[in-house]
């Protein structure tokens, strides 16, 4: 009975997840904040808070969910040419999404001596830097084309390099920070109101 409990637990958990991931996917102000002229993304917090709070089964649904709309949009519904060239690619759109969500449960599961707050915000960070370096590393090995690099605004793609280095300065730090301030805060609670055992 209590295994079924669980399962029951889990299955609807996983189907809140993914509902919320997909809203996110499709309303870019939920999941997508432009800040002057840099549009942070939030949909990797909600994939972080999953994991933390659910764990590794969770975490991977809703970093899987996070990838295939993704990938779902770059073809349907591209904001740019450089979502069509590159994230119709599983490699980019998805992968890195799915392994965030794991690396998410395993580094929270890791820090167990620490508070809530500081491995929740630890969590944050690093997975938030992961899924920056994880897309724009898979762009920068995989993608050095003319075609790409014009779509940067660039002549020279041998520069590409350079211009990801910039947009993990000006998008995939301040994505970190914006990480580890508010997934703690929404972590302790949700831990309360769930009356999680998390400590």
């Amino acid at each position: 009975m209590l295994e079924n409990s669980k399962r029951i637990r889990r299955i609807t958990v996983s189907g809140i997840v993914m509902a919320i991931i997909i809203a996110q996917s499709l309303f870019p102000m939920l999941g997508y904040v432009p800040i002057g002229v840099i549009n942070l993304t939030t949909i990797h917090i909600t994939v972080i808070i999953v994991a933390i709070l659910f764990g590794l089964f969770e975490g991977t649904v809703a970093g899987t969910t996070w990838g295939v709309f993704s990938f779902i949009n770059a073809w349907t519904r591209p904001t740019s040419v450089v979502q069509t060239l590159v994230f119709t690619n599983p490699l980019v759109s998805i992968v890195p999404r799915i392994i965030v969500g794991i690396v998410a449960a395993l580094i929270f599961m890791k820090l167990s001596r620490l508070n809530l707050v500081t491995r929740s915000a630890i969590t944050a960070l690093i997975c938030s830097l992961l899924n920056t370096i994880l897309v724009l590393g898979t762009i920068y090995l995989a993608y050095r084309t003319p075609e790409v690099a014009q779509a940067y605004g660039l002549k020279d793609p041998s520069l590409l390099g350079k211009l990801l280095l910039g947009v993990v300065g000006t998008n995939g730090i301040p994505e970190a920070i914006l990480a580890a301030v508010v997934v703690p805060i929404i972590v302790k609670a949700l831990s309360a109101a769930l009356k999680n055992k998390l400590k």
